[in-house]
């Protein structure tokens, strides 16, 4: 395959014979790459070409401007990562994509959320993933393209080997597009990590959780689970309990903004007393309350477990149960963060996570409080940690996440390209 290092002249050219303007930024992150090609940094370069950038001036990428970047890239080897989030692409740059997809043979991972790519756009990429057999990371999150783009999606996955990570979070996905997912991923072997974080459903019956955890009974490699806004109930939670009982790669299951409560969280305690993979539990913005809370704390204290990060941001909790919690950490070894902003904090708590912290059983890195001491008064102040910090965003310079400070990605390493 040919190699263009000069991908900068390349890109003014073809604008030039396409007769279409160049955008400043994308002649910007284009010769970055240069720069990068020259210093020998040749294989797995991403193009972050973010509509969300604050530190160059942005001009947002249009279907246009897509046209002619793919052209650009369509020999060139050594562009493995595209980021386009935050621009304003439409289902005429998803048909541009779509061929790209179809004709490159290296890229690997692709970002396309929040565009304006609607149900025609998804089926287009969709369609182009049933042959290409390089992309191993895909986000859609947050185009709207709704159930019926979610059902191309489905029937992708019964076809594709390739894709391991797919994100379809916010994309207004419906009840029918759900149970469709998880019945393709009860024969998928490839899918190591999927979003379905926030789908429009319109009935309390629960079904898209009893389809998910039907899947989850057969499929042997998903790692990685986003559930959230679901409308889970505490009957939807034992459904995905008894489905967990039985399986044995699940690592990350994320269960924040539903509707849980402390009887649900009776199921979890159970299973984290018996279950022996599972590493990661979200439970942000529920209701399990002190009960709650101390049904997980007896299991995290009395069993061997192997959860690693536990979220419980926003949940009602009181000082009772934050300390039945810290209790827990200090005989659980394999608990290494918590998170717990947003609950009810009495001096009993202050004092209980500022010892936790103090004695080293708990890292600071590790948790989204930190002590400190205002007239002989412990109090807890919060810290921008979390296991989402780098969803939406990722810093523009540095470091591209501080993985003591963003847990699913220090620990599962597949939450992250």
């Amino acid at each position: 395959m040919s190699v263009h290092p000069d991908l900068h002249q390349h890109y003014v050219r073809t604008c030039q014979n396409l007769g279409q303007s160049e955008n400043p930024f994308i002649a910007h992150v284009l010769q970055e790459a240069e720069k990068n090609y020259k210093m020998g940094r040749t294989k797995g370069i991403t193009l972050k070409i973010a509509g969300n950038n604050r530190l160059v001036p942005v001009q947002r990428v249009t279907d246009d401007n897509l046209q002619v970047l793919t052209s650009v890239l369509q020999n060139t080897g050594f562009v493995t990562g595209l980021d386009f989030r935050c621009n304003v692409l439409t289902d005429a740059g998803a048909k541009h994509m779509a061929t790209f997809l179809q004709e490159n043979s290296t890229l690997q991972y692709l970002n396309l959320m929040f565009n304006d790519i609607g149900t025609s756009g998804a089926e287009l990429i969709a369609r182009a993933l049933h042959r290409n057999e390089t992309l191993v990371y895909l986000r859609m999150t947050g185009n709207k393209i709704g159930n019926k783009g979610g059902m191309f999606f489905a029937s992708m996955l019964q076809i594709n080997s390739t894709l391991e990570k797919l994100d379809l979070g916010d994309c207004d996905m419906g009840t029918q597009c759900l149970i469709a997912i998880a019945t393709a991923l009860t024969q998928n072997k490839s899918v190591k990590a999927i979003n379905l974080n926030r789908p429009l459903l319109y009935s309390q019956e629960e079904e898209t959780t009893i389809h998910v955890a039907l899947m989850l009974k057969k499929n042997s490699s998903l790692v990685e689970l986003h559930l959230c806004k679901h409308e889970m109930k505490n009957f939807g939670v034992e459904r995905l309990c008894e489905a967990l009982y039985e399986n044995s790669s699940l690592r990350y299951l994320d269960l924040s903004c539903n509707k849980i409560t402390c009887d649900g969280v009776k199921f979890l305690g159970e299973l984290l007393k018996r279950n022996q993979t599972l590493e990661i539990l979200d439970l942000s913005a529920n209701r399990i309350e002190d009960d709650g809370a101390i049904y997980l704390s007896e299991a995290l204290a009395l069993y061997k477990t192997t959860l690693q990060a536990l979220s419980v941001v926003s949940n009602n909790i009181s000082g009772k149960g934050l300390v039945a919690l810290s209790d827990a950490m200090k005989t659980n070894t394999e608990l290494s963060y918590i998170y717990i902003w947003g609950n009810k904090f009495d001096e009993a708590t202050c004092m209980a996570f500022s010892e936790l912290i103090q004695t080293g059983h708990l890292k600071p890195n590790c948790t989204d409080v930190e002590p400190y001491e205002v007239d002989g008064c412990i109090h807890l102040a919060e810290l921008s940690h979390g296991l989402k910090k780098h969803y939406y965003w990722t810093p523009s310079c540095g470091e591209a996440t501080n993985k003591d400070a963003n847990a699913s990605l220090a620990i599962v390493a597949v939450s992250e390209f």
